[in-house]
C-alpha cells in the first residue's frame, strides 16, 4: 500500500506528558509510514525537553488546560479542523511500532461499516515482559467488564494505538479525564453503530517513565459501569 497522508487527511493525536525520550522516535516513525503527516501533541505540561523535541519534529503543539489523557484528547478533538477523515491516537512512549498504520487505514478504506481500527497487543507474538503481569490480568477483567457491560467486545481494549473515523468523533465531549478514555471511545464508536477491527501487533518496552499504575483500573471499571447507566 501506498503511503497514506494530506489526501486522506489523516491526523495524528499524541497526549504528553514528560515523555523526551518517546516523542521524538515516535514522530519520526509515524513520518517514516505516513505521507506529510500532521501531528498535534496535546502537552500536560511537562518538565522535560517534550515540547522542544516534538516542535523539531514539526510538531502542533497545544498546551493542556487541565490534567489526564482524556482530558487532554478531549482539547485536541475540539482543535480539529473539519477536514480531517481519520484520527490516529499513539502514546508518545514508542510502545506501538507506527509501521501497522498503512493496514488499518486500508481496512478503514475498504471497509465503511468499520469505525475504527486498533492495535491488540495480546496475539501469539505477546510475551508477559512487555506487560506485567498485574496489569496483563487487570487488563483482561476490563475486557470482560467492557463485554458485559457495555456490549464491546475487544481483546484488548485499553491499547493506547488505535485509528478512528473522524465523523465519529466530531462534536463528541468526552467525560473521561484519565485513562478511562480509551474504554470512553470503544463505546462510542460501538453506539455510533459501527464495528471495531483488531489487528495484532507487536507491543515494545516503553521509554522513559510509565504513566498507567494498577489504581488507574478503578477509574477505568467506573467508567465502564457509567457508560453501561
Amino acid at each position: 500500500m501506498e503511503k497514506d497522508g494530506s489526501p486522506l487527511s489523516v491526523l495524528v493525536i499524541v497526549a504528553a506528558l514528560n515523555e523526551e525520550e518517546g516523542i521524538g522516535p515516535t514522530l519520526a516513525e509515524l513520518r517514516e509510514v505516513l505521507m506529510d503527516p500532521r501531528f498535534l501533541v496535546v502537552d500536560g505540561n511537562s518538565t522535560d525537553r517534550t515540547v522542544e523535541v516534538a516542535r523539531k519534529m514539526e510538531a502542533e503543539v497545544l498546551f493542556q488546560e487541565s490534567l489526564g489523557k482524556g482530558d487532554a484528547i478531549a482539547q485536541a478533538i475540539r482543535h480539529v479542523d473539519s477536514d480531517v477523515k481519520y484520527v490516529v491516537f499513539i502514546d508518545a512512549d514508542f510502545t506501538y511500532p507506527a509501521g501497522y498504520l498503512p493496514e488499518m487505514i486500508r481496512i478503514l478504506e475498504e471497509n465503511p461499516e468499520v469505525g475504527m481500527v486498533t492495535g491488540n497487543r495480546f496475539n501469539d507474538s505477546f510475551e508477559l515482559r512487555s506487560m506485567k503481569s498485574p496489569f496483563f490480568v487487570g487488563n483482561r477483567f476490563l475486557a470482560l467488564a467492557q463485554r458485559f457491560l457495555n456490549g464491546v467486545s475487544l481483546k484488548d481494549p485499553l491499547t493506547g494505538f488505535r485509528v478512528v473515523r473522524w465523523r465519529i468523533l466530531k462534536n463528541w465531549e468526552p467525560k473521561s479525564k484519565g485513562f478511562d478514555i480509551e474504554a470512553e471511545i470503544n463505546y462510542r464508536v460501538e453506539r455510533q453503530g459501527y464495528k471495531t477491527v483488531e489487528i495484532p501487533i507487536d507491543y515494545r518496552d516503553r521509554l522513559g517513565e510509565k504513566k498507567l499504575k494498577l489504581r488507574h483500573g478503578f477509574t477505568i471499571l467506573r467508567r465502564i459501569m457509567v457508560e453501561s447507566i
